[in-house]
């Protein structure tokens, strides 16, 4: 009998101990969201007197999605919509998810300040130093333009985990994840801003925010999106606008449908979307027209599973084409 009641006094003590724990949300995925759930994360975290934990790690998109389709995260940071391949991953691990976007922003090609040469980039010369042909081949400013000097050029990108790496190639090859691979890849985009701010020749891409918060250590390049069409920079106004093609994107969070019903998960996913509009300004993204947020929220209060991309990346989405499908 006394081992019983020790037994019993043992398992009310771990029963008041777990009671105890601090509830925790666990987030991870896309280095491009990350400062954005990052400082909602620092927010809800302060009105809650850290009574709950916020987790935020940085795997990419893609190595997000493959926690989270295995039910290992409560949230999924993308800076793409689901894929195919992952909308299955996760309908055979039974995980149901509610999709929302949460900013857009304006994927930046960047160079070294004290690359005088380039006043802008065209599409076709992008893909002429990016597509898997270029490989080996392409190795000099010189090739991409004759009046350019006889610099090496060295090439910085998003790691191939990455939804940046994902709309970057399809956007500009024309494939997803089609792309030489002789090029320094990282899933953090700080380390390839270190790789343009130490290399003349360098040139990079990554979110905006990363761009913004490096600006006295980079040059952002303007895009020309086809023949005929002006050079722009990217900018609030020029993704707000559309004119700032075919590298604006939005970004987005998922949210696994069972995490929903944690208190601590339904409280920071409300508090993400109220605050949102907010905070995506401050660390430099474009937000979404307060509308979005409310529809974020009227889908979250009802559990509408699902995406409205089709599993497909769609390259080139304005905010207005987007608000759209948001409102059906």
């Amino acid at each position: 009998m006394n081992k019983i009641a020790a037994a019993l006094a043992l398992a009310g003590f771990a029963v008041s101990t777990s009671a105890l724990a601090t509830p925790v949300v666990k987030i991870d995925g896309s280095s491009t969201v990350y400062p954005v759930t990052e400082a909602v994360a620092e927010e809800y975290q302060k009105a809650k007197k850290n009574t709950v934990n916020v987790t935020v790690g940085i795997s990419g998109t893609g190595g997000g999605f493959k926690k989270f389709c295995r039910g290992e995260t409560d949230i999924s940071n993308a800076s793409r919509p689901i894929l195919k391949k992952e909308i299955d991953d996760c309908k055979a691990a039974g995980v149901e998810y509610i999709e929302m976007p949460i900013a857009y922003d304006a994927l930046t090609v960047a160079i070294n300040p004290k690359n005088d040469w380039v006043k802008s980039l065209s599409v076709e010369q992008l893909k002429t130093m990016w597509e898997p042909a270029a490989q080996g081949k392409i190795t000099s400013w010189k090739q991409i333009n004759p009046a350019w000097p006889d610099r090496p050029l060295k090439l910085f990108g998003a790691g191939a985990d990455s939804g940046t790496f994902d709309y970057f190639t399809e956007a500009i090859n024309g494939k997803s994840k089609s792309s030489r691979g002789d090029f320094t890849a990282s899933e953090d985009d700080n380390v390839l801003v270190q790789g343009v701010t130490r290399d003349i020749g360098g040139l990079a891409f990554f979110g905006y925010a990363y761009y913004e918060e490096n600006r006295a250590k980079l040059k952002a390049v303007p895009i020309v999106a086809g023949e005929g069409k002006p050079a722009v920079a990217p900018s609030m106004q020029t993704v707000i606008d559309g004119s700032y093609q075919p590298l604006a994107r939005p970004i987005f969070i998922y949210v696994n449908a069972k995490s929903a019903d944690k208190p601590e998960v339904k409280e920071f996913v409300e508090f993400y979307m109220k605050n949102a509009e907010a905070l995506t300004k401050e660390v430099k993204y474009v937000s979404l027209p307060a509308k979005a947020y409310a529809y974020n929220l009227e889908h979250f209060a009802k559990r509408v599973k699902g995406t409205k991309f089709g599993g497909e990346n769609k390259v080139g989405t304005t905010i207005e084409q987007l608000m759209k499908l948001e409102a059906k």
